[in-house]
């Protein structure tokens, strides 16, 4: 007799969750038709930086990207040593928490931000501000290694099968906190043990914790 293959449900996905729905997030699935389980990437969000309406510095932010820590939230960026030419920045995280400092025209890079202060004809006084916010999307796709979109990184793990071949759907993933399957996982094909496993690591930082007995 022919053999049947039972699809996955959510029990054999998702082991555990944190109360209240915290762990759920809604999304829009952009393109493609994903399985239950599958791994899933996130849009990669906008940043933009205000410059503090009181600077006497003239310095201009680079270009920001983004680490695979990076936070939805602002990041304050606040002179506190002025030298000429140069200047100490520190670097305030969206919950509050100190990063290493930003010194003037070096780069700076971290897992959260990386961008250049570059030096203006004016130095930074102490107290001058730059505010970098991001937002983040809500759009997702099949987490893809060779993307450049947002989708390289991994953020989550889909709750249902979702078809958006057609138009962008809404659909639910587990965002953090949770403890998911590692045999059930879905993944992209093609995809190699080395990049499950970065991805592996990036869901780690999300409180999403794979496991093999599950």
């Amino acid at each position: 007799m022919p053999v049947q293959t039972e699809s996955n449900y959510l029990g054999d996905v998702l082991k555990y969750e944190a109360p209240n729905l915290f762990s759920r997030e809604e999304v829009t699935l952009t393109a493609g038709s994903l399985a239950l389980g599958a791994v899933v990437g996130r849009k990669a969000p906008a940043v933009t930086v205000t410059v503090g309406g009181t600077n006497t510095g003239n310095g201009v932010m680079g270009a920001v990207t983004l680490g695979v820590a990076a936070l939805p939230g602002s990041y304050v960026v606040t002179c506190k040593t002025k030298v000429a030419n140069a200047g100490v920045f520190t670097v305030v995280d969206p919950r509050g928490l100190p990063q290493p400092d930003l010194t003037v025209a070096v780069a700076y890079a971290g897992d959260h931000i990386n961008c250049t202060l570059a030096d203006g004809s004016t130095d930074f006084e102490v107290g001058d501000k730059f505010t970098i916010a991001v937002s983040v999307s809500s759009e997702i796709g099949e987490f893809n290694p060779a993307a450049s979109d947002g989708l390289q990184f991994a953020a989550g793990v889909l709750m249902e099968a979702a078809d958006a071949s057609a138009a962008a759907t809404q659909t639910v993933i587990i965002a953090r906190e949770a403890i998911v399957s590692r045999p059930a996982l879905v993944w992209k094909s093609g995809a190699t043990a080395p990049q499950k496993a970065v991805a592996i690591g990036q869901l780690k930082t999300l409180g999403i914790l794979v496991r093999e007995g599950a």
